[in-house]
């Protein structure tokens, strides 16, 4: 690997490229934050896709997209003498520094856990009103619902025990069934919801990162399905024109793979 000289001076090369491009490339010269803001989304969830595919070339090249993307903000910033790469590295060697007094200071901890309550207890020290403050609102539903059960587990409201977790599950699972059957669209969803929420934070007993989870089988059902597809061409047929029995056979095959 790279000494630490080797790695400040590709980092130092970073920078001098992205002030060669922001002074001579039209299109770098044209963006704001704003502007990047919906590409930096994207490779974030390419550099997810990359690390689901375990492919390390991948996701080495899609975080030096990511870390392309923060050095540019950076450079944006120092155009208006708000603040520079120096300022963003510093800011976050603070931030790491004052929340993990365990390192840094004289405090003890014994495992993860107590770690993750004393983080949250230092960021309301901070000056923020509420643990749920760091939950982005813009997260999709299924990792804000996640974040949420995270953070207000780190102060302390948790169930004790996984069982506890999965009675509820069970309860909410109950109380969906009932309003199906009374039809109410509105209470259905709502209950719908519940029942995620729960689900999710039994994910969270059992070591279980929903998102990933979730995705984990989207990329498996696309993989069956495009077998599937594949096959339906090699006897010349549309899947409109197969039968469900015939698909099924298909679909075992492409589960034995």
């Amino acid at each position: 690997m790279n000494s630490r000289k080797d790695q400040l001076k590709a980092f130092d090369r970073l920078l001098t490229v992205m002030d060669e491009l922001r002074s001579k490339c039209p299109w770098d010269k044209k963006q704001t934050l704003k502007s990047l803001r919906h590409l930096t989304i994207e490779e974030t969830y390419e550099l997810g896709d990359a690390i689901l595919d375990n492919d390390l070339q991948e996701v080495k090249n899609e975080l030096g997209d990511l870390l392309l993307h923060i050095v540019f903000y950076a450079k944006i910033g120092s155009e208006t003498n708000d603040f520079d790469i120096a300022d963003v590295a510093n800011s976050i060697c603070e931030k790491l520094i004052n929340r993990h007094p365990h390192i840094y200071g004289d405090v003890k901890v014994k495992d993860e856990a107590e770690v993750k309550q004393n983080w949250e207890k230092l960021k309301l020290k901070e000056g923020k009103t509420s643990v749920l403050e760091g939950v982005p609102k813009s997260l999709p539903a299924l990792v804000k619902a996640s974040r949420i059960q995270e953070k207000v587990a780190g102060v302390g409201f948790d169930w004790e025990e996984p069982q506890q977790v999965w009675e509820k599950v069970e309860e909410e699972l109950q109380e969906f069934k009932e309003e199906v059957k009374n039809g109410n669209q509105e209470q259905i969803e709502q209950e719908f919801g519940d029942v995620l929420f729960s689900l999710i934070n039994y994910a969270r007993f059992l070591n279980i990162n929903p998102e990933n989870a979730l995705e984990t089988t989207n990329k498996k059902f696309i993989k069956r399905f495009q077998y599937l597809e594949s096959k339906a061409k090699t006897l010349n047929k549309t899947l409109n024109e197969m039968t469900l029995s015939e698909m099924d056979v298909f679909w075992e095959e492409a589960k034995s793979l």
